[in-house]
């Protein structure tokens, strides 16, 4: 498997592409703060070269997730469109109302059951299980949840993720994500179902919205992911055969950034081939 080519400057790259599918978490903020020059390169891609659709895992619908981005003062102009999977999975939601659900994650995620046909339920009487991460994602763990799997297990009991993410990076912390639940569940013997990436549910919406922005059909060949996250953003792009350009100072940062800040391309060749998996590009950070 070819190892990526490696680059310090996006400028480089860019005008081979018509179009960006870009992640969020990781790329252009980490939970706390934006990264000016990442969201600087996205707002000159767009404004000189082709839209910028920003795909996210996010388990909350797409307007909270704009309200967030606002808060953290992402600009507008560095993105066109936001896709996110909370806006997937409702879908999933959708098709199980009216119905029980054990709704495990954070108040902050309420909006995703906004207008849904789902009251509250535990794991003794939920028809199913909805994920959108830990309750405490400061301090909770996955095995914190094993015996009330357990019990839902026993129930047959299908958990539904709105977050595939295993981890993130909140400021210079990884936290655990609804991915790291769903992971047990499944290694528990229970069935997941999950919409976001590196799932196709997601990439179609993301691609329909991209060729609207550009007025014409897509060509495959011109469409470049963005993202740190190798069981999502880089499976996910080559699950579509998309060429990808990974953010090595994300979530893998420790594994594959020197002690002086620059990326080290050895190190990111050999975690993609542990993982069987592809990257077109590397770059430490998202720099024009």
């Amino acid at each position: 498997m070819t190892a990526p080519k490696t680059t310090a400057h996006f400028a480089d790259v860019a005008p081979a592409y018509d179009v960006l599918l870009c992640d969020v978490w990781g790329v252009i903020h980490n939970g706390r703060e934006h990264f000016p020059a990442a969201c600087a390169a996205l707002a000159k891609y767009r404004a000189e070269v082709g839209p910028v659709i920003l795909i996210s895992n996010s388990p909350r619908p797409r307007d909270p997730v704009i309200a967030q981005l606002d808060g953290l003062g992402v600009p507008r102009k560095a993105w066109s469109e936001i896709v996110t999977s909370g806006d997937a999975t409702r879908v999933l939601l959708a098709a199980r109302a009216p119905a029980a659900a054990w709704k495990i994650g954070d108040a902050r995620d309420a909006p995703l059951y906004a207008g849904l046909e789902l009251r509250d339920a535990g794991p003794e009487d939920a028809d199913f299980i909805s994920v959108t991460g830990p309750y405490d994602d400061e301090n909770d763990t996955p095995a914190d949840y094993r015996e009330r799997f357990l019990a839902c297990l026993e129930r047959g009991l299908e958990m539904i993720c709105a977050n595939p993410d295993i981890v993130v990076q909140r400021g210079d912390k990884l936290i655990y994500c609804g991915g790291a639940l769903a992971q047990l569940y499944e290694s528990l013997g229970g069935k997941v179902t999950m919409a976001g990436k590196p799932l196709p549910a997601i990439y179609g919406i993301s691609l329909t919205l991209a060729a609207q922005r550009l007025g014409r059909p897509l060509d495959p060949a011109r469409v470049l992911c963005i993202g740190d996250g190798l069981p999502t953003d880089v499976r996910g792009a080559n699950a579509r055969g998309l060429d990808v350009l990974f953010i090595a100072s994300g979530i893998h940062g420790g594994e594959t950034i020197a002690a002086d800040g620059a990326l080290n391309p050895t190190a990111v060749a050999d975690l993609l081939r542990q993982d069987g998996l592809y990257a077109t590009w590397a770059m430490a950070d998202l720099v024009w």
